[in-house]
């Protein structure tokens, strides 16, 4: 029994460590979204002091600063759902409005500052906390939703790597909190002796959490970019624009669309959005959205890569460039995602297609 409450403890410390030292570089690190970092810093910085608590009971001594110790986990999920918002979105700015999701924490350091921690008080607050952490986490998804729709159908860059970023956390927060749950059934239950077990998982599981931050801020710094919040999904439009039947202008359109993309190859631009497309072949951005995502049944995203790739295909056949200056070359600026998209299109890796042809 010591020795798990010893582990607890020094997992503890380390992860407190860790994600100061990250919401530190969060804080000074020179970059374009500034308001992103800093929230998840703040995130950060309120998830390490509640988590104080598994390796010092020393704020106790000081009944206030405990009081908001307990309060701010009130405050995690509306700064994670901020700071999605912001991740995704790289016009997104924090206005008075905002204020609404500090409610529940400003309430529940009035109620514990008057009545103290009685019983009555902690369990509301326990089911509050729980209705909290279920409403953000599906609102968050639905974001994530909307965000991944948006990006595909605009742009055709690697940011999509931002999406699996935050799916993944989220999703990860969502396993670890099972097991919070997990441990106050077993609190109210005959398995009491098994909540020291529960504890070390959970402590083992947010310290992989924190691992994952660290080493995807050090070394996915791409993660740190977002796409324009006014966009909206195609599918808002309305069923007389989703007909697949194309107009003479349409014809027209497609036409001119396949034209340039051969004799211009604009998917060399790796920054390449529908909006710069739609500007160079005289289209409107909806217009040009509809003729790509109902008339070619594709999101501008493959669309793109499609021919990225088919212009890939060609370069392969030239042995003296290597695989990294093609991807480069043809718009890609990432190898995972050059790789993906290759492998999407061809079923096969650029390594084995160029061993295949060669």
């Amino acid at each position: 029994m010591e020795n798990k409450i010893e582990l607890i403890e020094s997992i503890g410390k380390i992860v407190v460590f860790l994600m100061l030292l990250l919401s530190i570089f969060l804080f000074t690190v020179k970059t374009k979204n500034k308001l992103s970092n800093k929230l998840f810093g703040i995130y950060l910085l309120v998830v390490a002091f509640d988590l104080t608590g598994l390796f010092s009971n020393k704020i106790l001594e000081y009944p206030n600063l405990n009081i908001l110790k307990v309060s701010s986990s009130l405050l995690q999920l509306p700064l994670f759902y901020l700071y999605v918002l912001s991740a995704c979105y790289t016009n997104f700015r924090i206005k008075k409005k905002h204020s609404i999701h500090a409610s529940l924490f400003i309430l529940f350091l009035l109620l514990f500052k008057i009545t103290g921690f009685s019983d009555q008080s902690l369990m509301v607050f326990e089911i509050i906390g729980e209705l909290q952490f279920i409403g953000y986490i599906i609102i968050v998804f639905i974001v994530l939703k909307k965000y991944k729709t948006v990006y595909l159908e605009n742009y055709s860059s690697t940011n999509y790597v931002v999406y699996k970023w935050l799916f993944n956390i989220t999703a990860f927060s969502c396993f670890a909190h099972s097991f919070v749950i997990l441990r106050w059934y077993l609190s109210n239950s005959t398995f009491q002796g098994y909540i020291v077990n529960i504890n070390v998982l959970i402590s083992i599981m947010v310290l992989i959490i924190t691992i994952y931050f660290v080493l995807s801020a050090l070394y996915r710094p791409e993660l740190f970019t977002g796409i324009n919040m006014n966009l909206k999904p195609l599918t808002s439009n309305s069923p007389s624009e989703l007909s697949e039947k194309t107009t003479p202008i349409e014809d027209e359109h497609l036409k001119r669309l396949h034209s340039f993309m051969e004799s211009d190859k604009p998917y060399l631009d790796f920054e390449l959005t529908l909006q710069k497309l739609a500007v160079q072949i005289d289209i409107s951005e909806k217009n040009l959205s509809l003729l790509i995502n109902r008339h070619l049944n594709k999101h501008f995203f493959d669309f793109i890569n499609a021919y990225r790739i088919e212009e890939a295909k060609k370069l392969l056949k030239d042995t003296s460039l290597n695989i990294q200056q093609i991807m480069y070359q043809v718009g890609f600026n990432s190898k995972s995602s050059f790789n993906t998209a290759f492998k999407k299109h061809t079923s096969n890796t650029p390594s084995s297609y160029r061993k295949s042809i060669t």
